[in-house]
């Protein structure tokens, strides 16, 4: 076995290790309302999400033919030096992820991803080695562009629901919203598939491409598109709790109603993009939809503090995830050839168990993760009977 077959074969393990990371960070795009109102309990929720995502992949490949040529400059670079950008990036990315996850912070996967490939281009080549019209186009207006749409529709839909549905007992609208959730979450999960798995499966192709083993210009590889599927299911399937209580808890409180509209807000605008090829984020579209449904309810809380936190962290993943893509370039290249991409692999296994330690000092209770939130701090969750009630006392008093 060659060393660059070694390196190709690194590459791949560690992106499906990121597909994994984005997996369960991404969890609670499509699940966090539903479990946030009852409508699913929590491992119902992200069993179903993790069947869904592992459907949605195999359902159009338009995002990953954008994340494998419209992101590096394929005309400047190939071969081992490609190889080398490619998981560089990765490893940024997947520090990036763990970390936001470590701090239950909602944060883009997708971009993290194009953070760490920018970066390590930016490294190895300068800035030629960007696609930057197709980065400007494919990556910056939609971060920009889909939160704001998402909020603006689902504040809609939430002002529509609670107008038409006025005249409907409290008990009854939250029953038939909490049903009804269960198909929107499941759209959800279907189209998390359709666009974030495809991210991964564009890297792969890229560094496929690198070693030479396919053309530019081949198909997708069926065994590609399985292996990311199957990755991106297992993370949704362990959940990420920490994610999952701030958008369901800490940035509005939520009734049946509102995730219902958030969650067909989020289906809309995600399929949407999956179709036109943008590698669109999830997390924006998801946080947007929430923070809709609070500005379309009378009288509903929003959390501006966690909104706040939530930008900053959206802000920064991009050059964060590029500066950890780049410094990890530059450690292998130091060191040079395989040896250099094994150092960087043993340092990303180091830090991932550093911080799934971390973790554990204050671990989340899948059983308790609808906490309340006070003061931007969880406390014990009510009992569903008592959630029930408050969220009727909420909806009579709009």
């Amino acid at each position: 076995m060659t060393a660059e077959l070694v390196v190709l074969l690194v590459v791949v393990v560690t992106a499906l290790a990121f597909d994994f990371t984005n997996g369960f960070h991404d969890t609670g795009n499509a699940m966090a309302t539903s479990i946030a109102t009852g409508a699913l309990r929590p491992k119902v929720a992200v069993a179903l999400s993790a069947a869904l995502n592992l459907v949605g992949a195999f359902l159009s490949v338009e995002v990953a033919a954008t994340v494998a040529k419209g992101v590096v400059n394929l005309g400047t670079v190939g071969g081992e030096d490609l190889l080398l950008i490619v998981f560089a990036g990765l490893v940024g990315g997947i520090l990036w992820n763990l970390t936001t996850w470590l701090f239950g912070m909602p944060s883009s996967s997708s971009h993290a991803l194009f953070g760490g490939l920018i970066g390590a281009a930016i490294a190895s080549i300068g800035m030629s080695g960007v696609e930057w019209g197709g980065v400007l186009s494919k990556v910056i207006v939609p971060a920009l562009l889909a939160p704001v749409v998402a909020a603006l529709v689902a504040a809609v839909g939430t002002w529509l629901i609670y107008r038409i549905t006025r005249a409907v007992p409290e008990e009854t609208r939250g029953r038939g919203f909490r049903i009804g959730q269960v198909g929107s979450a499941s759209l959800v999960s279907l189209a998390h598939g359709t666009n974030d798995a495809q991210k991964t499966m564009g890297v792969i192709f890229l560094a496929l491409v690198a070693h030479g083993s396919i053309s530019a210009d081949a198909e997708m590889p069926f065994w590609v598109k399985l292996s990311c599927a199957i990755a991106i299911a297992f993370g949704t399937y362990l959940g990420g709790w920490r994610i999952i209580r701030t958008l369901g808890k800490g940035l509005v409180e939520i009734a049946a109603p509102q995730g219902m509209a958030a969650e067909s807000a989020s289906a809309a605008i995600i399929l949407t993009s999956s179709h036109l090829g943008l590698p669109l984020s999830t997390t924006h579209v998801a946080t947007g939809s929430i923070l809709g449904t609070g500005l379309g309810r009378k009288g509903a809380e929003v959390r501006w503090g966690v909104a706040g936190r939530m930008a900053v962290a959206w802000l920064i993943t991009l050059p964060s995830a590029g500066i950890a893509g780049a410094i990890c370039w530059a450690l292998a290249h130091v060191i040079g050839g395989l040896p250099g991409v094994l150092v960087v692999f043993a340092l990303l296994i180091a830090l991932s168990g550093y911080m799934y330690m971390r973790s554990r000092r204050a671990p989340i209770d899948p059983t308790n993760v609808n906490a309340e939130w006070e003061g931007g701090r969880a406390t014990p969750a009510a009992t569903d009977a008592d959630a029930d009630a408050d969220a009727d006392h909420t909806s009579a008093n709009h």
